[in-house]
């Protein structure tokens, strides 16, 4: 047996759970950041929840509709490939998929000794289901009936499942892992991309004719304010 080995350089070695999460530095955005965002989110939900509960956004969501849509069939404008391209980003927004996005990014955050953030993810995805989910019961809103339905989709309208829990879940996991690169451009690009991403899902729902585009945007924007709220209030409990 070796008896001047160093008992710190196992440590260094073969660090345990504890002693990599204290090593590990973080960089999140920073909870004026988050809640600005949140705020102006939150915001643009409530205008559009008032268009919807007041009766005023008939036009505005017959226009969206019709907007790319022509034939006597009203069936959307372009190449054939385009209606399987758009079937694959909305199946981004579907439960599968964003389920598995989301238990993944919990799974890795755990893996990296994050445990405190991976709980706070996987709460806040649970919890912003359970917001969606009341208020489609609240709204209760019927789906468009004015063009025909080019994908299954059951149940009430407003807000936009798919757009609500795919702005959630990409945005957080973005928010999440973005706080581990010390680059600013990277952090940005990555929310960034989520963004646009849920964004991309969002419309798809309205190009498949089973949303209105109010409550596609709705639901983006509700998902967003609730992920960006999630971090503004996870990282101030994670301060001193």
């Amino acid at each position: 047996m070796n008896h001047d080995a160093n008992p710190f350089a196992e440590m260094i070695e073969h660090p345990s759970p504890k002693g990599r999460s204290a090593q590990l530095p973080s960089w999140p955005l920073a909870p004026t950041h988050a809640g600005l965002a949140a705020l102006a989110c939150w915001a643009g939900f409530a205008l559009v929840s008032a268009m919807v509960l007041g009766g005023w956004s008939g036009s505005i969501d017959e226009a969206g509709l019709l907007f790319w849509r022509g034939g006597a069939l009203l069936l959307p404008r372009g190449p054939v490939w385009l209606l399987e391209a758009v079937r694959d980003v909305t199946a981004l927004g579907g439960v599968v998929l964003r389920s598995a996005f989301a238990l993944a990014g919990v799974l890795a955050l755990w893996r990296l000794a994050r445990a405190a953030e991976a709980r706070a993810l996987a709460l806040s995805i649970i919890t912003g289901w359970a917001v969606e989910f009341a208020l489609k019961l609240l709204v209760g809103r019927d789906r468009p009936v004015i063009v025909p339905h080019l994908t299954e989709a059951g149940g009430a309208s407003f807000p936009s499942g798919h757009s609500f829990n795919a702005a959630l879940v990409y945005l957080s996991l973005a928010l999440a892992f973005a706080a581990l690169s010390p680059s600013r451009a990277a952090r940005a690009a990555l929310i960034a991309a989520a963004l646009a991403l849920s964004f991309a899902i969002a419309l798809s729902r309205v190009w498949l004719g089973v949303h209105f585009p109010t409550d596609a945007l709705a639901g983006w924007l509700g998902g967003s304010a609730w992920a960006f709220t999630a971090a503004a209030i996870a990282h101030r409990r994670a301060m001193p």
